[in-house]
């Protein structure tokens, strides 16, 4: 029952983002529901399919969880290492400087990073559908990027070395606050040996 509630959750929330992917259907979407109503919709979808994803992924960890491997022990120090690089990132992403400017996509190079960590620390099936389908995603969000004719929305500014400070900063107190505080009251398991 857990895992069929994981699916339909990746399958609203990241069939939600694919539709960004597909510019001519958003266009029609934008275009037909008017540009506020569209982002309201497309805000629902993603927090639907969170909570999905969410309940699913729990219920799936309570009640049927499916070993396939058991990951050594150092995976789960590189995706200790690995997630204080994806917050980073995904930090860069809304402080732009020079990190922004070297990975061009840097929310996206975060969740990729978030994906394949957990990848690498989690040998059951469960983890397997989640975080393998999010990196799948990325990964084609990042070929539509590459192929994308529009605009996609005004130009952001980027800064310079001060937002990648800030970025590292901001990112490494969100990566604290979610080894310490999150990720073990959330998901119910220490990450770094509390």
């Amino acid at each position: 029952m857990g895992l069929a509630i994981l699916i339909l959750g990746l399958i609203v929330f990241l069939g939600g983002h694919a539709v960004t992917m597909v510019r001519p259907t958003r266009e029609a979407l934008v275009d037909r529901l008017g540009p506020g109503p569209y982002k309201g919709l497309y805000a629902v979808v993603a927090v639907v399919g969170l909570y999905l994803i969410g309940y699913g992924f729990a219920t799936y960890r309570a009640t049927g969880w499916i070993p396939l491997w058991n990951p050594p022990t150092g995976m789960r120090h590189a995706t200790v290492a690995l997630m204080w690089l994806s917050i980073v990132c995904v930090a860069a992403a809304y402080l732009p400087g020079n990190i922004k400017r070297m990975l061009k996509h840097p929310m996206l190079v975060g969740v990729k990073l978030w994906a394949f960590a957990h990848l690498l620390s989690n040998g059951d099936l469960g983890s397997m559908i989640l975080f393998g389908a999010v990196l799948a995603w990325a990964v084609a969000d990042r070929i539509s990027l590459k192929r994308r004719t529009d605009p996609g929305g005004p130009p952001i500014p980027v800064g310079g070395w001060k937002n990648d400070v800030a970025a590292v900063v901001v990112g490494s107190l969100v990566y604290l606050a979610l080894a310490f505080v999150f990720h073990p009251l959330v998901i119910g398991v220490p990450v770094l040996g509390v």
